[in-house]
């Protein structure tokens, strides 16, 4: 069981950092297409430093931290005595399907990032602000089901977890609003 043990802290540690890059990745794509509206020679200044800071980001930390996280978590599934328990339980199946969307999230932020790396600018700031809650509603999502460890309480949580983006959505307009004021 200490075998375990180890295999799910270190699984932790890369679930933690992964999605660490994807807030942060997110972060960095506002900030490349605010930094594309500035004038010369500002905008090209900003540009070159945020395509270093996020290609580093992307390659050095959250990749890694995916790859990681995934063979720890397939290790403790298929090769331990806990996670033949646990990949019966409808909890996890339901787990494994946000997990499969944090995937599909992931790549669409890798495609985002191709772009902005090769100055293609296909979506506004406002846009990637809301995109960067869809990492958020994953992580709540997951955090519920390994907690509770229930398929039925998940319902609940996906009630509360539409709720909170609904609260994230009206945080985002008044955020909004008081930056068009300014």
């Amino acid at each position: 069981m200490e075998y375990y043990n180890y295999l799910k802290s270190l699984h932790l540690i890369f679930v933690i950092t992964w999605f660490a890059g994807l807030f942060y990745i997110v972060r960095l794509f506002v900030y490349q297409i605010e930094a594309n509206e500035k004038p010369s020679p500002e905008k090209e200044i900003l540009q070159a430093q945020y395509k270093i800071m996020a290609y580093r980001l992307w390659y050095i930390i959250t990749w890694p931290s995916a790859v990681l996280a995934s063979i720890f978590a397939f290790w403790m599934l298929f090769f331990t005595d806990a996670g033949h328990i646990w990949i019966k339980m409808p909890w996890m199946h339901v787990k494994l399907c946000f997990v499969f969307l944090l995937y599909l999230y992931h790549g669409k932020c890798h495609q985002i990032f191709k772009q902005l790396q090769n100055d293609e600018v296909k979506y506004s700031n406002n846009f990637m602000r809301l995109w960067n809650e869809g990492a958020t509603i994953i992580l709540f999502a997951v955090v519920f089901l390994v907690v509770l460890k229930s398929a039925i309480n998940w319902i609940f949580g996906v009630i509360g977890i539409i709720l909170f983006s609904v609260l994230i959505m009206l945080g985002f307009r008044f955020y909004k609003r008081i930056r068009e004021r300014k």
